[in-house]
């Protein structure tokens, strides 16, 4: 290849890699409004969470490979403008290797934020969209959503047992004047949990076990050991898997909610002179104080 066929191909490269860094930056850019877009147009704020909950880290990870691309692209103009890189040599190589590199990097560190750190956003968002107030769509009334023990009236015995072993997490919202019943499912402590040590949403649980029985060998106890997808943390937390039916509920009498939607955990530590310190921590105020309730020392001190 002649000296005036490397500078074609190199103004022909030159030019091939500014309009694609262009495009891809543009196709990042379109991803990003798009999904918002989307969000936007969604109405119902179940059907919002769960849009949002099961596509915002996949969509945004799609425009940060797109960024990704576009750096590398852009990498490759380096030098564009010097005389002294007129033709095709070492440095062609050595600059397109960085440019993959730079690509490669991006898309790894947009992983990383979007895997270990994004979660804490996220699930601040999707709290939003979770606890804002209902409004019934046949009266038009706003909607009043049941504390822990309020909701288990109006669910059957299997999504309480679901609850109970907080797999699934059910919102039971009330119509007060007409009485009419919304019923929403969410996932439960399968989903990843914000992890004490590294401050992510990483924790994850890995091995569940029953470790105490009712005298008819129903479960009463379920530890559930978690271990962090980042920082390799371990915990185990025990659950008390209450035996109360529907029932139990029915002359419970209604009050109003407190404001618990900013709290994501509750950890109680109990220090006790025979089995020395345990720890039991609950998504929910609820969920801890129906634990307290039933919470039996010398039982424990036992096992």
């Amino acid at each position: 290849m002649g000296l005036q066929d490397q500078r074609d191909f190199l103004e022909v490269w030159y030019n091939a890699m500014t309009v694609g860094g262009i495009v891809f930056f543009t196709i990042a850019f379109i991803i990003y409004l798009v999904h918002n877009f989307r969000v936007s147009l969604i109405k119902d704020y179940k059907t919002k969470y769960d849009y949002i909950n099961q596509n915002e880290v996949k969509w945004y990870k799609w425009a940060f490979y797109a960024v990704g691309i576009g750096v590398g692209l852009f990498i490759n103009l380096y030098g564009s403008n010097e005389g002294g890189l007129n033709k095709v040599g070492i440095w062609f190589f050595v600059r397109l290797f960085f440019g993959f590199s730079g690509a490669t990097l991006v898309a790894y560190v947009a992983n990383l934020v979007l895997d270990y750190y994004y979660p804490t956003k996220l699930n601040s968002k999707l709290k939003k969209w979770r606890y804002m107030p209902r409004v019934n769509p046949k009266t038009g009334n706003k909607m009043k959503l049941l504390s822990e023990e309020e909701e288990d009236v109006h669910l059957d015995e299997g999504r309480q047992a679901e609850e109970n072993i907080f797999s699934i997490d059910y919102d039971v919202w009330i119509d007060e004047k007409s009485s009419d019943i919304k019923i929403e499912k969410y996932d439960g402590h399968l989903t990843a949990l914000k992890c004490n040590n590294c401050g992510f949403f990483t924790m994850k649980v890995v091995k569940e076990e029953i470790t105490e029985r009712y005298e008819d060998e129903s479960p009463k106890e379920l530890v559930k050991h978690y271990k962090c997808a980042y920082c390799k943390n371990v915990r185990a937390t025990a659950f008390i898997i209450s035996r109360k039916e529907a029932d139990d509920y029915k002359d419970y009498r209604l009050s109003n909610r407190r404001n618990t939607k900013n709290i994501d955990m509750v950890k109680i530590e109990i220090h006790s002179i025979l089995s020395g310190k345990r720890f039991y921590e609950f998504p929910t105020i609820d969920q801890a104080q129906k634990f307290l309730e039933e919470f039996d020392i010398d039982k424990v001190a036992k096992s």
